[in-house]
């Protein structure tokens, strides 16, 4: 069993083997060593170590959407995928505008494409946020497939739902990274949750 999240020690941060607890998983080096080859292997290499470089070159100094596009320049990627949620869709204007007046040519698909009712997938008629009503499926597979039919370099998921940007990533082609996170609750903010567990959010996170 691996703990991280619980570790005080952090040795790996400090390089001192010696104070690794028992289960660190810096003590399983057959699979450490296996990741280091995946990291260094073919494209993989130039990625990593881009994407590495951008953390250093703007710590503490880019948002998160320059981050992005420096990291794409670097890696000479010039076609962008913006998979994004209905709800965000005004977020999603202003993002390909900005990624547009940096020279990003930016293809564009909305969670709900497709225009299929929920029924079709098999969700009960009681199980969708407005009974009675046509109400569309959040489609990440086939956004996904749209950019892949676009051959786009690298996409970038905005507020997809939770879940659903799962099937995003698994079936997107090209390297996905994520520029919002959705939650209604906290205007896209889940981080404020955990600041608030022991106050304010305690009766919104924990389970009955």
């Amino acid at each position: 069993m691996y703990t991280c999240a619980k570790c005080s020690v952090l040795a790996c941060s400090e390089r001192e083997p010696e104070r690794k607890p028992k289960n660190c998983p810096g003590n399983n080096q057959d699979l450490l060593q296996e990741a280091l080859a995946v990291c260094r292997s073919g494209e993989n290499r130039d990625f990593y170590i881009n994407s590495s470089e951008i953390e250093a070159l703007g710590y503490g100094q880019w948002v998160r959407v320059r981050e992005t596009m420096e990291f794409c320049r670097r890696m000479g990627y010039h076609k962008l995928g913006l998979a994004f949620c209905r709800g965000l869709r005004k977020e999603a204007r202003i993002a390909a505008e900005i990624l547009e007046r940096n020279g990003f040519q930016v293809e564009s698909v909305i969670c709900k494409s497709g225009g299929v009712d929920k029924c079709e997938i098999g969700i009960p008629d009681e199980h969708k946020v407005h009974p009675g009503a046509f109400e569309p499926m959040c489609n990440p597979v086939f956004q996904a497939k749209l950019l892949n039919e676009q051959k786009t370099e690298f996409n970038i998921a905005l507020g997809l739902c939770v879940g659903h940007d799962s099937f995003f990533y698994k079936y997107s082609d090209a390297m996905v990274t994520t520029l919002v996170v959705k939650d209604r609750v906290l205007a896209h903010n889940p981080v404020g949750a955990l600041y608030g567990c022991d106050g304010y959010f305690k009766n919104k996170i924990d389970c009955d």
